[in-house]
């Protein structure tokens, strides 16, 4: 009796590793296939433009907004964002730039403009063919955004006034 409680309980054992394994298979093939595949056609039309678009961009996430799908991505070193439609229609490629990488003219008027705040985001907007700056300065007392192009200059897009406490 003894042997066969022994024999019944190994194969009780064999069987719940197999099967321990075969739903750790299954649940590993479940979570690649949902990293794998796009979600709905919104995005394959998406991803087909943005492979168009930047084909040796390696895709880092893409985040479906109400307006808009958001691409992080990688193209030789740099991190970008691109912005989609719903339709696949490309709006603004952007990307996070150092104040060296201003044009000339616009590295100096905000040298000027600054007056002892730091700069905590500056990035480069492309849509439309055109290239357009936003840079955040901050100081003590605000927070000021500007925004230019590289031939009008700089210009108050938002201020914000720090509450003293």
């Amino acid at each position: 009796m003894l042997l066969l409680n022994n024999k019944l309980s190994k194969n009780l054992v064999n069987f719940a590793r197999k099967s321990a394994l075969a739903l750790a298979l299954l649940a590993t093939l479940g979570v690649g296939s949902s990293f794998a595949a796009p979600a709905g056609n919104s995005d394959d039309a998406i991803l087909a433009t943005f492979r168009k678009e930047f084909r040796s961009a390696a895709v880092m996430k893409v985040e479906n907004q109400k307006e808009y799908t958001k691409v992080t991505f990688n193209l030789n070193g740099v991190v970008m964002f691109a912005y989609y439609r719903e339709n696949g229609n490309l709006m603004a490629v952007v990307r996070n730039i150092p104040s060296t990488q201003l044009p000339i003219q616009l590295q100096m008027d905000l040298r000027q403009r600054n007056g002892g705040a730091w700069i905590t985001d500056l990035f480069e907007l492309n849509a439309d063919g055109q290239t357009v700056y936003y840079v955040t300065l901050e100081n003590s007392d605000s927070i000021v955004t500007l925004r230019a192009d590289s031939a009008n200059g700089w210009s108050t897009y938002r201020k914000l006034t720090k509450l003293s406490e």
